[in-house]
């Protein structure tokens, strides 16, 4: 299999996403090669390629997405630019992964991925928790009957405390620009559970702004995004859901996923309410036995050794999708997420969305053909 030529949209030496996960992830895949990267202007450009060995450093996104070395576009920036530079990349006929939100609301992931199937191009959505092995392992657990037949599931979350945030993350106090505690961290930790249990059947949420200023280091910020989401459900299963996921409180518990059987208990859990990023821990008990952790078998990581070093850092799970692109690509599958998975999980939260609104139980049936 030739090498997949990468142009990566939105690379900063010193800082963000692409640094943190894209560039190590793709490093050590032997089936990628970055070939072209883009950012703001000039000099950030130069900078970038010159601290991660890329020749083609560019500003004009369309020259990136027309380069005839690049084979896979991929969109690191915020959310709210999302599909000028999706949609470009499309357009000229290149595959494109892009980070989750994919839109800003489910409008826009919907004309996505209309676009992508009206020009026959694979899509990748930065999905990546459905990668990790412990929620591969967990799935496959439960799927077998491990703690028999689930009763109940509850995830308690902390994406931040206190009023401090960083200031590159000023842009999701504000509810237009698509990117907040609801789309990432209630969007990534619902994608993982919808991934182990099955889909939703039924939404009733509650959300509040209880803190309506932030802190940046140098400014105090208005915030029009919810900082709480409560969300009790029912899946498809008839298994009953809670999901609680915050911000702003003095400390507490990061992230906690518990699962119960009607044999057993299981539970995920990790440092903060982002699944996606940070190592998650599994544990399981069965009938009345105390919980302990269970070790993941060697053979959920045995397809991408190249990333043993990357355990534990937010690259892996990102590397763990670009994996399985190539191998969707060399076997002829569609197994990686894409823009259709991520038009169903937009759905999934403008449920969430009318229903804070009205108060009311809005039922849920995924409407996007996947």
């Amino acid at each position: 299999m030739q090498r997949i030529g990468v142009g990566i949209i939105g690379v900063n030496a010193d800082r963000g996403w692409a640094k943190t996960a894209h560039i190590p992830a793709l490093s050590a895949l032997p089936q990628f090669e970055v070939r072209a990267i883009s950012a703001s202007n000039a000099e950030a450009a130069e900078a970038a390629g010159h601290a991660f060995g890329v020749e083609t450093t560019l500003v004009d996104h369309h020259e990136l997405v027309r380069h005839p070395d690049v084979d896979l576009v991929v969109v690191t920036v915020r959310a709210p630019r999302h599909r000028e530079l999706v949609s470009a990349a499309i357009k000229a006929g290149k595959a494109v992964y892009c980070e989750w939100p994919l839109g800003v609301d489910l409008d826009e992931a919907r004309a996505m991925a209309n676009l992508a199937r009206k020009h026959d191009v694979r899509t990748i959505i930065g999905l990546q928790a459905r990668q990790a092995p412990q929620i591969q392992y967990a799935r496959d657990l439960i799927r077998d009957g491990f703690i028999g037949e689930v009763l109940s599931t509850k995830i308690v979350g902390l994406q931040s405390t206190g009023d401090l945030i960083e200031e590159a993350n000023a842009y999701m106090m504000d509810e237009a620009n698509g990117a907040n505690l609801l789309t990432v961290s209630v969007g990534h930790s619902v994608d993982a559970l919808v991934r182990v249990l099955g889909e939703f059947e039924t939404v009733s949420v509650a959300t509040a702004t209880r803190r309506p200023t932030v802190r940046t280091p140098t400014r105090r910020v208005a915030r029009t995004s919810a900082d709480q989401v409560a969300i009790v459900g029912r899946l498809a299963s008839g298994a009953v859901v809670s999901v609680h996921i915050h911000e702003g409180s003095a400390g507490g518990r990061g992230f906690y996923w518990e699962i119960d059987g009607t044999e057993g208990t299981m539970v995920l859990s990790a440092e903060w309410a982002l699944p996606e990023i940070f190592p998650l821990s599994l544990s399981a008990s069965k009938g009345q036995a105390p919980i302990e952790k269970i070790e993941i078998p060697r053979s959920y990581a045995q397809a991408t050794p190249e990333l043993d070093s990357l355990v534990g850092t937010p690259a892996y799970n990102v590397g763990r999708t670009y994996a399985s692109y190539a191998s969707d690509l060399e076997e002829g599958t569609r197994l990686t997420a894409d823009f259709s998975d991520a038009v169903v999980r937009h759905e999934l939260i403008a449920a969430i969305e009318a229903s804070a609104v009205t108060g009311a139980s809005v039922g849920f049936e995924p409407s996007y053909d996947r």
